[in-house]
């Protein structure tokens, strides 16, 4: 079930936060509870990409893009991730979330997401996000225009670059397709 209560609380406890800008770091703290646990006592992987949700939000609140989507009906969805997993978090650990925003192209916003732990780094996402209409994808420049942020992306490092040129080369749709009748 998807964090209802715990995304109403960052949305309030970030509503006076100060505006950031489109590349500026959004600082989250947040609980390891009960139900984001798997078999193990430990935070459950698909619950990590969900509580990314918790700070990429509030983020994008802060650069001032959520009400630009309201006001222009737009959306916004994720295009892609890759998650890399280090250190265990356990049932009751808190941790600290780092979210931005480190560049774009002419289709996609590329962020950076980790939680941190007592120093260490338990998880990093790097994840492709479009912002949506009616007619496709709005393409980052006119986004930023119309936030009043219209500036060139910073230089995407190697790593983003690597894989954004790997993730291009996939296949799609997979070659491991179901059979017709299913």
């Amino acid at each position: 079930m998807y964090p209802v209560v715990r995304f109403v609380k960052e949305l309030w406890k970030f509503r006076n936060a100060p505006a950031i800008p489109m590349t500026g770091t959004h600082v989250s703290t947040h609980i390891c509870w009960p139900w984001d646990i798997d078999p193990w006592i430990e935070l459950n992987n698909g619950r990590t990409l969900t509580l990314y949700d918790l700070g990429r939000i509030p983020m994008a609140r802060r650069t001032g893009l959520i009400g630009h989507l309201r006001k222009n009906r737009w959306g916004i969805t994720v295009a892609g991730n890759t998650v890399r997993y280090r250190h265990r978090v356990r049932l009751f650990d808190r941790f600290v979330m780092l979210s931005r925003v480190i560049g774009w192209d002419e289709r996609f916003f590329y962020m950076e997401q980790s939680m941190w732990r007592k120093g260490k780094c338990t998880s990093q996402m790097l994840l492709r996000s479009a912002v949506t209409s009616a007619d496709g994808i709005v393409p980052p420049a006119e986004l930023l225009r119309v936030i009043g942020q219209e500036h060139d992306s910073p230089a995407l490092p190697d790593w983003v670059a690597a894989w954004i040129k790997a993730d291009a080369l996939r296949p799609w749709p997979p070659l491991n397709a179901p059979p017709e009748d299913a």
